[in-house]
């Protein structure tokens, strides 16, 4: 490798290129991995939601015949479970939402401003945020708000279903037009203080406990002992169950990723094959010189594919190396992305370099070039000994 160095560097070349390029693509699209989880969990979701069995397969055509109570002592026990920051109760319903002569469909949801944590991906386009101190006051989607005509300070009327059956009709006050990620969301969706909302359905319940943990990789041993300490009439639900397309952007991304490691592997495996065949080429008689003072041809095999696994480590560690560099100063300045499909707005990229990432990187490295090693070392440790110390005679 020493003596022949301009070979060898063209050949690490290959895999630090490649290295590089798969740290920065893949780093891309782990970030978005995670940002997409988190804006999951954190535009309603929650980490893991507590409802009446059987609310997620008919709640949505009885909707009022699974409700929680809305003190329990399951309520206070969750609210004391290690890695547990807050519970939010939630309640949903649809209705008529109208001002003057237009009037619209609408999804609403009653929620609790001073316990939800998931804020961070709900931006108030114009006006304020849902607040406690405002009980006839009002939030709604972007699009909503745009269909309807309405503006911050619109006075509307709510008309709903309660549970008795009966109808229910309220006045309240645009105090906010909110926007999320999800367009869809912001074409129906209004958010009103629980108490409100309870007080108009006639309610006395709630449909979910909405729960907030510290850390989301602690979901799952949450998730496993409040279902083996809740009674059997509640269903615990892990934010991983109900985000199902988070799952399948996973799934679609993962099949990209790997059709790029292909290409760059077989990239790696043509530079370091055409590398290695030029040192066997080069060498034949010192290789046939060395076997006839009783090299065998096992350990000359071996030589070779050491030469080629060392070139492969060398390469793969720079690579890592440049590649972290280079991710912190993306990240740093950002990628700016236009919105996806269905979405409402943009977001600013990042790379996340994680061990994992690191750990496929130095795999494929070290792979690439222990394959592309494999027939150079092979046909230096075939060569006929006498036509080796021939060649160029």
């Amino acid at each position: 490798m020493l003596r022949h160095r301009r070979r060898s560097v063209s050949g690490g070349a290959a895999i630090v290129v490649g290295v590089v390029a798969l740290i920065i693509a893949a780093g891309f699209i782990e970030w978005i991995y995670v940002a997409m989880r988190e804006d999951t969990i954190h535009s309603g979701l929650g980490h893991l939601q507590i409802v009446r069995a059987g609310y997620p397969e008919r709640g949505t055509i009885d909707p009022f015949s699974y409700l929680l109570p809305a003190k329990s002592a399951d309520r206070e026990a969750l609210a004391t479970s290690p890695h547990v920051v807050q519970v939010a109760p939630r309640l949903k319903f649809s209705g008529l939402i109208g001002l003057k002569d237009a009037s619209l469909s609408f999804l609403g949801e009653g929620r609790d401003p001073d316990r939800e944590l998931g804020k961070d991906t709900i931006v108030i386009e114009s006006g304020v945020a849902l607040s406690n101190t405002a009980p006839k006051s009002v939030i709604v989607g972007q699009g909503l708000a745009n269909n309807l005509g309405a503006k911050v300070g619109d006075t509307v009327v709510l008309l709903v279903t309660r549970r008795d059956g009966g109808l229910g009709g309220v006045e309240v006050t645009i105090g906010g037009i909110f926007s999320t990620p999800a367009k869809a969301y912001d074409d129906v969706a209004i958010h009103l203080p629980f108490m409100l909302a309870n007080e108009i359905l006639q309610a006395d319940g709630i449909h979910a406990w909405v729960v907030y943990l510290d850390q989301t990789r602690n979901t799952r041993a949450v998730t496993q002992r409040l279902v083996a300490t809740l009674g059997a009439d509640v269903q615990v639900i892990p934010w991983y169950d109900a985000a199902d397309f988070y799952h399948k952007t996973v799934r679609l991304f993962s099949r990209q990723v790997l059709v790029m490691k292909i290409i760059i592997a077989l990239v790696v495996v043509l530079a370091i094959s055409n590398t290695m065949m030029m040192a066997v080429m080069e060498r034949i008689s010192e290789i046939g010189t060395a076997m006839a003072l009783g090299v065998r041809r096992a350990r000359m095999l071996y030589r070779f594919l050491a030469e080629g696994l060392f070139i492969g480590m060398i390469g793969g560690a720079v690579g890592v190396v440049l590649g972290y560099l280079l991710a912190g100063g993306i990240s740093k300045v950002g990628i700016p992305m236009p919105p996806p499909p269905g979405m409402a707005r943009g977001f600013v990229g990042q790379i996340l370099v994680t061990p994992g990432l690191v750990f496929d990187a130095l795999l494929l490295s070290l792979a690439t070039a222990l394959i592309a090693s494999a027939y150079p070392a092979w046909k230096a440790s075939r060569m006929i000994i006498a036509d080796a110390l021939r060649h160029g005679r």
